[in-house]
């Protein structure tokens, strides 16, 4: 048994359940004793498939001759044919009718006609491009003409059939040609017959390994139900190969081919199971009745007749979708798309529904997955431009079904492959789309629903995941081409959301490429009491005058938003990087008003772009800071430190303003204050560092003060080191300070500088007249700190003589470790110099190589004269040449690269 069998025989993990439709099929089955039970078991999931329409009414076919039975049909176009029990062959015309979008048929009957058989009628096949009607009575399948119903003329037929199909899958290529597959009377045996328009031919007989009960063919392979299996046999080759096994005795086989090289067969356990000509299913199987005694597809369908019923199932996801009570039934074909359905009395036409109609069924019992899976399979029949158009619609019904459902997930993916206007998605929520909007809904309707209130029925818990959503999805499209052409409803209903929902995301928007619209925006934020994004609104819209002033109503309390904790520096920043002059100028005394020091950043802070306009020139800002001293400082020191500005005034306004404060301060506190030392650092060090301040005027202002180190600095500037060392030494007695003054004093300086003034420290430490004990230590611990920085001879010169050795060892062994290091380094210089030296003669004497003798015997190597002047040209090969023979390089190839001497 093949893998395919194998599986095919696994019991089905799903029951599928039934249901009896009601309605007008059922009527008209019950008008014809044709009754459905009470008891049949019924699925929930039903759909309208398939509508029953009578084709040919019992009183057309026989009157009132109540023996007459159908027991085989054909339809060929409008052509319907029917075979009976009393060997009669009727032919009608049908013609389809459409009124109020309900279909009948009205059959017109043109003739019958009696084949002259005592035996019935058991299978009728259409050959259409052969004019001719295959007729199978008594074992014989006679050829008549379609129209007439009568014999050909030669009298063609095929005898010792028990059953016959037709390939519609011919391996022949002749159009004038029928190929016919019958079961023989002889046992085990099929045929294979060529059949033309006057004539037939025997082609091929095969032997089967049981007796065949059914058959179906394509293009080689017939696919068979043999006694006990279903086998598929290739009968150019001869090899079978086994299906899975079916007891006859039990039920009837049905084979029935559905397409190239594939078939539908009814298997064991109620299952309808797909096979290949591999043997193999490409589907899953459906789940029918145990007791079906027919099969028809109609794509995307399978329907099945049993002895009660028509069943409906789903090739696509193989659910049971529509059944119907039908009694009595035995015959169940389909024909060009067309399914027939017959009982002994009359036929009947299952007409498919519109699948646009099955589809909206579907959707309608929210049965999401079902119409999808049905849309898809749409495509093979309906016209790609329209196909496109309906998919897209389905796909969004879907979108708002899970969308209804609270299915998030689902409805954006659906939304998306959709392609949906997200504005019929905003049009739910209240209020969201703007008042200039022009959208109307989609027409017929995506949805049931007035708006997002009727949907969760008022509740707030759904109500507000909704929003979320909506907050999502937007967010997700707005920077999509899902947004092209209508950006501004997009954004401007993200905006009502965010604000409503006092969402963190609200400033995002609103300080990144945005199309809010204003006035609908201004009101909504101004409503929900958001002033600070309102603001940032009227920036984005190039209304700056209109956001501060929202701003600065918020930090002085007019107006409440806690949006911004730093609101005020937030506004500094804004006039710092703001372009509109005025409007900085306008709010300057306010921010300055509220913090000196943070407010001068709209000075100090702006871009460079900024600073060289005029409204913002230094002398306009320092009128403007006059009143505020502490922004005045800081501006100053912006001028000074930061832009390095080069001009005396700024820097001699700058150092007044801090010995000012120095001054103040010292004169109200006695305490250590940090205010008092940092102001003192920075004027120490501008003193120090600055050459552009005019420095008699603070000198003036210095004297009488207690400002010590300030006035040496001053002097030291004007270069009276003697003056600056001897107020740090006898006045302010600060030795350290002294040290540090040479230190820095001598920056940048060379080295005889440097020496110059700690031998000017020694001179005052050491002067005469000078027998302060606490002088001498400190002379001792100058030189002992600073031994190289002193001349040790001279040194030696001025120490008194009675200073021991050992108080002078620091300092005696520094300058010798000092004065052994210099001479190591000259040494190692030196060195270096003659190593390099010699390095260069040797490049020299390479580049002079070898030695080249000239004598009037050498001879030219082309011309073979001697040389009579001292120029001449050698070749790398040593071979010496007049300069005129060296020219013409062809003479001697071997000489190619020269040097001219």
């Amino acid at each position: 048994m093949s893998t395919c069998g194998r599986k095919w025989r696994e019991p089905c993990a799903r029951l599928v359940g039934w249901q009896e439709v009601r309605g007008g099929s059922e009527q008209l089955c019950a008008g014809r004793g044709l009754h459905g039970t009470a008891d049949h078991p019924e699925d929930t999931m039903s759909l309208k498939a398939f509508e029953l329409v009578p084709a040919v009414e019992r009183e057309m076919l026989m009157g009132d001759k109540a023996r007459i039975n159908v027991e085989c049909i054909e339809c060929c176009g409008k052509n319907l044919y029917i075979g009976t029990n009393d060997c009669f062959v009727y032919h009608f015309l049908l013609e389809e009718k459409i009124s109020a979008e309900k279909v009948t048929f009205a059959a017109t009957k043109q003739l019958h006609k009696y084949l002259g058989f005592k035996k019935a009628v058991s299978e009728l096949k259409a050959a259409s491009a052969l004019n001719r009607l295959l007729v199978l009575c008594d074992n014989t399948i006679t050829l008549v003409n379609m129209m007439n119903l009568e014999p050909i003329p030669t009298g063609a037929r095929i005898k010792g059939a028990v059953t016959f199909t037709v390939n519609e899958n011919p391996m022949s290529g002749d159009p004038f040609c029928v190929e016919v597959c019958i079961i023989s009377v002889k046992r085990r045996t099929i045929q294979m017959f060529m059949v033309y328009e006057d004539r037939v031919q025997i082609v091929k007989e095969v032997s089967t390994p049981e007796q065949p009960c059914a058959v179906a063919v394509d293009g080689h392979y017939l696919c068979l139900a043999l006694t006990t299996q279903y086998i598929i046999l290739n009968y150019n080759t001869g090899i079978s190969q086994d299906l899975f096994p079916y007891c006859s005795d039990e039920k009837r086989p049905i084979v029935k081919r559905i397409g190239r090289q594939e078939f539908l067969l009814a298997g064991p356990g109620g299952l309808g199971m797909f096979a290949t000509v591999d043997g193999i299913s490409q589907r899953a199987p459906v789940h029918w009745s145990e007791n079906v005694i027919g099969a028809a597809l109609c794509f995307p369908y399978v329907v099945a007749l049993d002895d009660e019923f028509i069943t409906v199932h789903s090739m696509l996801d193989q659910l049971l979708k529509q059944t119907l009570s039908f009694k009595e039934g035995h015959i169940l074909q389909d024909f060009e798309g067309k399914v027939f359905v017959a009982t002994n009395k009359g036929v009947y036409i299952l007409m498919p529904l519109p699948l646009e109609r099955q589809i909206q069924d579907l959707l309608s019992s929210h049965r999401v997955e079902e119409a999808l899976i049905l849309a898809k399979a749409a495509r093979r029949n309906i016209p790609k431009e329209k196909f496109q158009v309906m998919y897209k619609r389905i796909l969004q019904q879907a979108g708002f079904i899970h969308f209804a459902q609270l299915q998030f997930l689902e409805a954006k993916e659906l939304f998306r492959s959709g392609q949906l206007d997200v504005r019929e998605l905003i049009s739910l929520y209240p209020f969201l789309l703007p008042t200039s909007s022009s959208f109307t809904r989609s027409h017929p309707p995506l949805h049931e629903y007035a708006d997002l209130n009727q949907l969760t029925q008022g509740d707030q818990e759904k109500m507000t995941k909704c929003k979320r959503f909506l907050m999502s999805y937007l967010n997700e499209v707005r920077s999509t081409e899902v947004a092209n052409g209508y950006k501004e409803d997009i954004d401007t209903a993200l905006l009502k959301l965010y604000a409503e929902a006092n969402h963190e995301s609200l400033l995002d928007l609103l300080v990144s490429e945005n199309f809010c619209l204003l006035t609908d925006s201004a009101t909504w934020l101004e409503k929900h009491k958001k002033y600070f994004a309102l603001g940032l609104l009227h920036h984005y819209n190039g209304q700056d005058a209109a956001a501060l002033q929202l701003w600065v109503k918020i930090v002085n309390g007019d107006i409440q938003d806690s949006t911004r904790s730093d609101l005020y520096e937030y506004i500094v920043d804004f006039l710092t990087f703001c372009s509109d002059q005025e409007l900085v100028w306008k709010y300057a005394e306010w921010v300055l008003q509220k913090s000196e020091e943070v407010g001068v950043q709209i000075f100090t802070k702006r871009p460079l772009e900024e600073q060289g306009k005029n409204s913002f020139n230094p002398d306009n800002v320092m009128n403007c800071l006059n009143k505020y001293p502490k922004s005045l400082v800081k501006y100053l020191e912006y001028l000074v430190l930061d832009k390095k500005i080069k001009k005396e005034k700024y820097h001699t306004h700058l150092a007044v303003l801090y010995l000012e404060t120095v001054l103040k301060l010292k004169s109200v506190t006695t305490d250590n204050c940090v205010e008092l030392t940092e102001t003192q650092t920075k004027l120490r060090s501008l003193l120090q560092k600055s050459d552009f301040y005019r420095i008699h005027f603070i000198l003036d202002k210095i004297k009488g003060t207690d400002l010590h180190m300030e006035r040496a600095i001053l002097y030291g500037k004007l270069e009276e080191h003697d003056k600056a060392l001897h107020i740090l030494v006898h006045e302010s007695k600060d030795f350290a300070a002294a040290e540090d003054y040479c230190i820095w004093s001598s920056e940048s300086k060379d080295l005889p500088y440097r020496q110059r003034l700690f031998h000017m420290l020694l001179s005052v430490y050491l002067n005469p007249g000078s027998s302060d004990c606490e002088l001498v230590m400190a002379a001792v611990d100058l030189l002992n700190n600073h031994a190289a920085e002193f001349d040790a001879a001279r040194v030696l010169q001025l120490v008194p003589d009675s200073w021991s050795v050992q108080l002078l060892s620091p300092f005696l062994t520094g300058a010798m470790r000092e004065s052994i290091h210099a001479k190591r380094m000259t040494q190692i210089t030196l060195g270096l110099a003659k190593a390099e030296n010699l390095i260069y003669k040797h490049d020299k004497v390479k580049l002079k190589g070898s030695p080249v003798i000239l004598s009037d015997k050498k001879l030219c190597q082309v011309c073979q004269s001697p040389f009579c002047e001292p120029a001449f040209v050698r070749y790398p090969n040593g071979g010496m040449v007049h300069t005129h023979c060296a020219a013409n390089r062809l003479m001697n190839p071997n000489m190619t690269h020269h040097s001219q001497t």
